[in-house]
């Protein structure tokens, strides 16, 4: 499982908002840059970041942060906020960006999304929020009458392959992630699934594990402490990249096999068939003993 700290832009500042509540918004750390460096000390692999400004404005305010954090961090960025367009996500695809997070046009323009995936596949991600099951937008600032599992039905018909789904109300507010409406979304959809909202502990990291979660993203309980990150990469296993989705008959990942200071040491291909004796080779005693298989 991919465990995503998050650096959350408002203001050229690094911030965290409870409940989605720009009234709430608090910096919590100095720099975006010696911040997303840290992460990248304790072994992760992603950073997921948002652009707060660009949400609310419905475009993009503070791209130069997310194109050096790419630059220089060396950790593969996931950008949401403010995306409307073909313009907007080619922009940030050819300047670093790993991957774009489209919210809001979603539930707006959904054929824009279906263009976005025909164009990017994977490098388009899906981020659905939602407040007692109904999906908001706009920088959470409007709800609307879709449901998050409706939703998410529609994006993977559209092609989607990872959706962020975050429970609002639990959004930096340290309670734990909400496992019963994750667990619904992982078992109706074939997307991989980005857990958001709540993260409070380790447990939380362990609760995503045992729902079989592609990742899971780490804000708040970061930053007071609450969770220490190092941990949460070591817990959650080897950093994996997939390909196609979860319940796909021939699933392929991709797996980066991590050293101890988080540098790639190899990569190899696994089905979710069991690994052949010829195939087991190719890896040392300790990456077998760490590797973690999506089955």
């Amino acid at each position: 499982m991919i465990i995503l700290p998050a650096i959350d832009i408002k203001d050229k500042q690094c911030v965290r908002l409870v409940k989605g509540d720009y009234a709430t918004a608090h910096q919590v750390a100095e720099s975006p840059y010696e911040t997303a460096k840290s992460f990248k000390a304790a072994n992760a692999s992603w950073i997921h970041m948002v652009d707060l400004d660009g949400a609310k404005e419905r475009k993009p305010v503070n791209q130069e942060i997310f194109e050096r954090v790419a630059k220089e961090s060396g950790l593969k960025v996931e950008v949401g906020g403010g995306i409307r367009d073909m313009k907007t996500i080619e922009y940030y695809l050819e300047r670093g960006i790993e991957r774009v997070i489209l919210g809001s046009v979603a539930v707006k323009n959904p054929e824009l999304v279906k263009e976005a995936v025909k164009e990017f596949k994977e490098r388009i991600a899906v981020g659905i929020d939602a407040k007692n099951g109904m999906v908001a937008t706009e920088g959470w600032l409007e709800k609307s009458d879709v449901s998050y599992l409706d939703l998410g039905l529609a994006m993977e018909d559209a092609g989607v392959k990872t959706i962020i789904f975050t429970d609002i109300s639990r959004d930096g507010t340290l309670t734990g992630v909400n496992t019963e409406q994750l667990g619904r979304l992982n078992e109706t959809v074939s997307c991989n699934i980005i857990a958001s909202g709540g993260v409070s502990s380790i447990k939380d990291i362990e609760d995503c594990l045992e729902l079989n979660l592609y990742g899971c993203i780490c804000g708040k309980a970061l930053y007071t402490g609450a969770l220490n990150l190092e941990e949460a990469v070591r817990k959650a296993g080897v950093q994996t990249c997939l390909l196609e989705s979860k319940k796909s008959e021939t699933r392929w990942s991709v797996l980066l096999s991590m050293t101890n200071r988080g540098q790639t040491k190899s990569v190899f291909w696994i089905s979710r068939r069991p690994m052949k004796e010829e195939e087991q080779w190719l890896m040392s005693s300790e990456e077998r003993q760490n590797m973690f298989l999506f089955l």
